[in-house]
């Protein structure tokens, strides 16, 4: 489909949600990172003059001393020496993550090179109650049928980190309420049925967020390895850090010890499986350059696009992902989404929380009903989709 049909999303309307990301959202995140970890004064200035130009200048080209100055230069040839407003909203938000790092001295000599600044937040997604609460769900349903397994942990890994996630695991008529009451699109019977119908099939995941979202997930990938409705799962992983909690290899291997280290017996299995299951093979965890890069995946290598061909299907968490897949475009709603992704090389599912502006896929019936409750139903993170394209 001709991306251009649709204008391309940017943070230039005051007022806009792409506009409060910058000048309300940013400034909270800028913040909790410096409350999160003991950076200097140094460190402090180098935040606050990222957003003092996101906010009020234009963009610049990273240092000539930068090790990815090549592609970022090839990437947004076109944007710098523009305000960040008027550049594409997926390239300035991009390109914030990857400038920040540089703010606190991710890519530096010193002594927080290689520290993650989001680390602190997302690990702390793995204590306390609600974490208890959702694996104590896990935990029961180890008797469940596999159908309801299925449905329950489909249920989770599309609501991710969503604060009630708890209730959505529950077996029979709870799991169809949590479905049917925010679920704008469900062609999960689609993504079942594609999975049943090949032997040894493969199954591509494109993670999203790190913390309790990627336990649901690395949850989800032990069920189909369990019950062969994967022979393989490739889990993409983000190079770095990247919009808060985006999850790394680090991230990983922290929520496998988790599952490990965990008391209630068929907890610890599962983290027991998914670790032999990572030595293995069974379990590839790979990532790439592209995954931070400020472009959607019309866009992607050839190299990834090769590894993606090779899927029975793939799997994309969350809302950056969705906005990549679809092209981060103000899409008419009613878009049909089997035409946004028609450029695809595999089967894809999309397991979206709608948390931004784009959405495609819904009937002319559903967009009025939504529009009529209020302005707010694409941002608010109540409403999700599950999507389908098969070939």
């Amino acid at each position: 489909m001709d991306t251009s049909a649709a204008p391309t999303i940017t943070a230039a309307a005051p007022g806009s949600f792409e506009w409060n990301v910058f000048h309300e959202r940013h400034p909270k995140l800028i913040r909790q990172v410096l409350d999160s970890s003991p950076y200097t004064a140094a460190e402090e200035a180098m935040l606050q003059q990222l957003l003092y130009e996101s906010t009020t200048g234009v963009l610049e080209p990273l240092p000539e001393t930068a090790h990815d100055r090549g592609e970022w230069l090839a990437w947004g040839q076109h944007v710098y020496g523009r305000p960040w407003g008027e550049a594409p909203f997926l390239w300035s938000e991009s390109y914030f993550y990857r400038r920040l790092l540089d703010a606190v001295g991710y890519f530096g000599t010193g002594a927080w090179c290689g520290v993650d600044p989001f680390a602190p937040v997302k690990n702390a997604e793995l204590t306390g109650p609600e974490v208890d609460q959702e694996l104590n769900a896990f935990a029961d349903l180890a008797d469940a049928s596999e159908v309801q397994q299925h449905e329950a942990l489909l249920a989770a890994a599309l609501w991710g980190n969503r604060a009630d996630l708890s209730f959505q695991l529950q077996l029979n008529a709870a799991v169809a309420d949590a479905r049917s009451g925010g679920v704008l699109v469900d062609d999960s019977a689609l993504l079942w049925s594609a999975l049943s119908a090949q032997d040894n099939p493969i199954v591509c995941v494109v993670a999203d967020n790190a913390g309790r979202e990627l336990l649901a997930d690395l949850v989800l990938a032990d069920s189909l390895l369990s019950q062969r409705l994967a022979a393989e799962i490739v889990l993409y992983v983000k190079p770095q850090p990247y919009y808060v909690s985006d999850a790394t290899m680090a991230d990983v291997l922290t929520v496998i010890r988790r599952l490990r280290t965990e008391s209630r017996p068929q907890i610890g299995r599962i983290g027991d499986r998914l670790w032999d299951a990572v030595r293995s093979g069974r379990l590839k965890v790979r990532t790439h350059k592209f995954f931070c890069a400020p472009l959607a995946f019309h866009d992607m290598p050839d190299d990834l696009a090769a590894e993606f061909a090779t899927a029975t299907m793939t799997v994309m968490k969350g809302d950056l992902n969705y906005r990549r897949l679809v092209g981060d475009r103000y899409w008419p709603a009613t878009t049909p989404f089997d035409e946004t992704v028609d450029y695809f090389p595999s089967p894809v599912t999309a397991l979206r929380t709608l948390k931004s502006e784009v959405v495609v896929g819904l009937t002319s019936e559903q967009l009025a009903e939504l529009d009529a409750a209020g302005p707010g139903w694409r941002t608010s993170g109540a409403y999700a989709l599950i999507q389908v394209r098969v070939d």
